[in-house]
């Protein structure tokens, strides 16, 4: 079985630090490959430091993949030796239930249920690691073409960042002829405007601050409104027919529900730490929805993929060394970084 060098944390105060963790050699239907570049998730960090549940340390995260295929099964049949592939939050599911014959594997509710790329138990029982390493064995439906011409550390953020923000509008109609808003613009936000943008629609950026307004409006937005402008806020009430919000704490849901239209639908893909509350007359009065959205299936992530290389669409991203990890997991928390890490996986074994 394969050793690859890799980053692992061994307690939620931990430090990252260099090791070696040992990969299956590929089955009959499995494909490995050769990290090239890993994403840094908020997931990571809220995952890492047991923000969200128990933790089986020491952890590997990473669940932004993109590398290139080295050695496949003898059965394999989608992919081969060369291929630009990537990985998102997911390695596997049971593949027999309703979800995963719809094609929504991350809802997967048959045994063993859906595999999380790490912090999860494979189906040999033992922990899965994720992208801070350089190579990771998987099965290859669970597999990602990267398209011709896309560069893989463009693509590896889109694993996680872009599904999770594309399934959402997509659901939810957004389009031409609709007002979409983006609540937050950072490493979910700023794929939301592109996004929504290509897909049509009228698209408002929804920002406490305007700090980031000229990357906003760049991105394909045509306004960016403070949420502290009351008068902004007051204008826009009853306009929006979808709007999306990427923020994980602090968004006023009474405010923001007030600006959807009667059936307009507020989607949620932040994961507050703590409970909110808000009036459920602010839905009922005007028949609005509030909704929430966890990534896509492999199938709309691979059509995520094509829809970006189509449209030339990329996450704003920062290459990093892999000794930069603990750093760049501060910046991420304290919002300084503009708006994807990405690990080059070549300096992890150095």
């Amino acid at each position: 079985m394969p050793e690859v060098a890799a980053y692992a944390v061994d307690s939620p105060t931990g430090r990252y630090e260099k090791t070696t963790i040992t990969r299956r050699e590929p089955g009959p239907t499995e494909v490995y490959f050769d990290i090239r570049y890993a994403g840094i998730c908020h997931s990571d960090i809220h995952t890492a430091r047991g923000e969200w549940g128990r933790v089986n340390y020491p952890l590997v995260p990473g669940h932004e993949i993109a590398g290139i295929v080295s050695e496949v099964g003898s059965e394999v049949t989608k992919f081969q030796v060369g291929d630009r592939v990537g990985v998102g939050c997911f390695v596997d599911s049971c593949r027999e239930c309703d979800m995963c014959e719809q094609g929504e594997e991350q809802f997967c509710t048959g045994t063993p249920s859906t595999i999380w790329t790490y912090a999860g138990i494979g189906r040999d029982g033992l922990p899965t690691a994720g992208g801070y390493s350089q190579g990771i064995t998987v099965e290859q439906d669970y597999l990602m073409h990267v398209p011709d011409g896309m560069p893989l550390e463009q693509a590896a953020p889109l694993m996680c960042a872009g599904i999770t923000t594309y399934n959402p509008l997509k659901r939810w109609g957004a389009g031409p002829g609709k007002r979409v808003g983006i609540v937050g613009l950072g490493g979910l936000g700023h794929m939301g405007v592109q996004f929504a943008a290509a897909l049509g629609a009228e698209t408002i950026v929804l920002s406490r601050t305007l700090a980031k307004r000229d990357d906003g409006l760049r991105l394909g937005a045509t306004d960016y409104v403070s949420t502290e402008d009351n008068a902004r806020m007051r204008e826009l009430r009853g306009s929006f027919d979808l709007i999306l919000s990427t923020v994980s704490d602090g968004v006023d849901l009474d405010g923001v529900l007030r600006l959807l239209k009667a059936h307009g639908v507020l989607v949620n893909v932040g994961l507050p730490a703590h409970p909110t509350t808000f009036s459920i007359g602010g839905l009922t009065g005007q028949a609005r929805v509030l909704a929430g959205s966890n990534i896509g299936g492999i199938a709309e992530t691979q059509q995520m993929l094509d829809f970006c290389a189509e449209h030339k669409l990329a996450p704003m991203i920062e290459i990093i060394p892999a000794s930069q990890i603990n750093e760049a997991h501060e910046n991420v928390v304290a919002a300084k970084v503009r708006y994807r890490y990405v690990i080059d996986a070549a300096t992890i074994g150095e």
